[in-house]
């Protein structure tokens, strides 16, 4: 019986086999999820409708699953409209979630077309499609390490 609340047999199967520096891609409704996997990473399709499901909600149920060492963001490029504007507001949803999780990662954006290599990477074995409509919504999660006794 699984303890924690990630009950998606695809999902629990792949994070199962996946370890330390691995990368998981929890990817927004725009992000084009079947022409950039990683050439090891397996993708699952929970766009059920537009908004259902989101990032942020699928970045909960990891957090209560596996240990996180590193989170990417798709950093906006200068020259982008929406560059002026600050960080987009769901980056504060998931600066929240990871508090909520007792999570002392911060997130790091790195920049678009760098984040883009970094998910054609061998390392990236899950991208998990979301239906989210948030701009700048994709995070790019690290795996950590299992701490003796968890």
């Amino acid at each position: 019986m699984l303890k924690h609340q990630l009950i998606h047999p695809e999902i629990n199967a792949i994070i199962g086999r996946a370890g330390h520096h691995s990368k998981i891609l929890i990817a927004d409704g725009n992000y084009p999820a079947s022409s950039t996997l990683g050439p090891n990473a397996q993708l699952i399709s929970l766009n059920l409708t537009p908004g259902l499901l989101t990032v942020s909600q699928v970045l909960e149920v990891l957090l209560t699953a596996i240990p996180i060492d590193i989170v990417n963001t798709m950093g906006i490029p200068a020259d982008d409209p929406y560059a002026s504007k600050g960080d987009p507001p769901v980056w504060d949803d998931y600066r929240r979630i990871l508090k909520n999780a007792n999570s002392k990662v911060e997130l790091e954006p790195i920049q678009k077309w760098d984040f883009y290599d970094a998910v054609a990477s061998r390392d990236l074995v899950l991208t998990i499609q979301t239906g989210d409509q948030a701009l700048w919504a994709n995070l790019l999660l690290s795996i950590g390490v299992r701490q003796p006794g968890e």
